[in-house]
């Protein structure tokens, strides 16, 4: 990647940057616990060993700077079409509008496609107006509508 940005598999290493990234925002702040790392470990070598998972970070000198979760999804619609899931789209604060988003989604959807995925797909918390308009400036469109439920429990 250009500037000097490296996008990779996470790594056990990277947990805590990533949870400060997740925790750093309004939504975040209120549904992260960064003072239990374990329960990130875990959650970690869990997601690391799925193949159907990919948990990366950019990296700029070292530095994780930016995290995704690329997950894929066989199905039976579609003609057995894979999807690919993006979900915990964050940039460090010290990287924002700086085009690090965007690098991280087109290093995303390609690759998807390198995995076969037929589609590329995300969530995004309704309050989230600034980032819809940064994924429709990408291409996404809000054709669907979703839904949520909790279920409870440590991992709610």
């Amino acid at each position: 990647m250009d500037n000097g940005l490296i996008i990779d598999r996470a790594r056990a290493e990277d947990v805590e940057a990533i949870v400060a990234m997740l925790a750093d925002d309004t939504l975040g702040a209120r549904r992260e616990s960064p003072q239990e790392p374990g329960i990130y470990l875990k959650a970690f070598e869990a997601v690391d060993a799925d193949p159907n998972q990919f948990l990366a970070v950019a990296r700029r000198e070292g530095r994780v700077v930016g995290t995704l979760q690329l997950t894929f999804i066989p199905g039976l619609s579609r003609r057995g079409a894979v999807r690919a899931q993006v979900e915990a789209v964050r940039v460090h604060t010290s990287e924002r509008g700086r085009g690090l988003g965007t690098d991280l989604l087109l290093w995303a959807e390609e690759e998807a496609r390198r995995r076969g995925a037929a589609m590329v797909q995300l969530t995004s918390d309704a309050s989230r107006g600034e980032a819809h308009r940064f994924y429709e400036r990408l291409g996404y469109t809000a054709s669907h509508v979703g839904f949520k439920k909790e279920l409870g429990g440590a991992s709610a």
